[in-house]
């Protein structure tokens, strides 16, 4: 068996849009110095066309990544979901296996690892701007850094609902409001899941916070992101949430299970931080 071949497989990040993507230079990094002949590639999946997608891939596939708007789409097409995937009610990953696609969360750890490399492990209030895709995960990832208090930021009066439920569930503390409030919150941490560019009039220049963190990193910096900076608040970006998120999928897609460590793990992170130019500060 220790002369065989590496069979070659195909992976891909899906979503719409998709062009602004760094998932392909992560993943390429990490399988080239595992000697892997794997390619991944972006692919264009508007919301309704993911069931197709699957439908018309064949046993070379190896997994996917998903981003807006597939998070919640893909639910219930899986075959097997993690118990994070079902808390979430969110999969960015997607291993293809012969009995089924099976579903994993990688953006949590993706969250919270990124925070980790700032010295950000312990945090008690803090304020999530949006109610999509990533918003269940930024809930968790706050709750995985011991937060009491969660202030939750929309415009979708149903996804503030399925928040409250969320933390209600976790035994987190949890207020909300509607975009246009111009009441000051103090926070240990905001997290914004919104997309790129979108800068909604939800979070006034008052605001204070410890930490910021931008989920999108396609334009950056953020508008807020140079707010914050401008007032020398420490602010991680989701460049960094990226990486965390594609180790974990690297381990689910080379090992078929989540957690653990893989072969050369620090040699393969250390290929994907420099394939996106990213630098662990001192």
């Amino acid at each position: 068996m220790s002369g065989a071949a590496p069979v070659e497989r195909h992976l891909a990040v899906l979503g719409s849009p998709i062009e602004h993507s760094r998932s392909p230079d992560l993943h390429r990094a990490a399988y080239r110095v595992l000697g892997l002949p794997w390619d991944y590639e972006r692919r264009e999946v508007s919301s309704g066309a993911l069931a197709e997608f699957l439908h018309e891939l064949d046993a070379s596939w190896r997994g996917l990544s998903l981003t807006m708007p597939l998070k919640r789409e893909v639910l219930p097409l899986l075959a097997e979901r993690t118990d994070l995937v079902e808390i979430s009610g969110a999969a960015n990953t997607v291993l293809l296996t012969p009995d089924g696609p099976r579903g994993f969360n990688t953006d949590v750890a993706g969250i919270v690892g990124a925070l980790g490399d700032h010295g950000v492990t312990d945090v008690d209030t803090v304020h999530v701007i949006g109610t999509g895709n990533t918003a269940s995960s930024a809930f968790l990832a706050a709750e995985r850094l011991g937060a009491s208090r969660v202030l939750i930021s929309g415009r979708s009066l149903d996804g503030i609902a399925a928040l409250e439920r969320l933390g209600d569930r976790l035994g987190v503390h949890t207020e909300w409001r509607l975009y246009g409030s111009h009441v000051p919150v103090r926070s240990d941490l905001v997290i914004n899941t919104l997309p790129g560019g979108v800068d909604p009039d939800d979070v006034a220049d008052a605001d204070l916070g410890e930490v910021l963190m931008e989920v999108p990193y396609d334009p950056w910096p953020t508008p807020r992101a140079a707010r914050w900076a401008e007032r020398d608040g420490l602010v991680v970006s989701g460049l960094e949430m990226l990486l965390h998120q594609a180790i974990g999928q690297v381990r689910v897609f080379i090992t078929g299970t989540e957690g653990g460590r893989i072969d050369r793990e620090d040699e393969v992170i250390a290929a994907m931080r420099e394939a996106v130019g990213l630098e662990l500060e001192d």
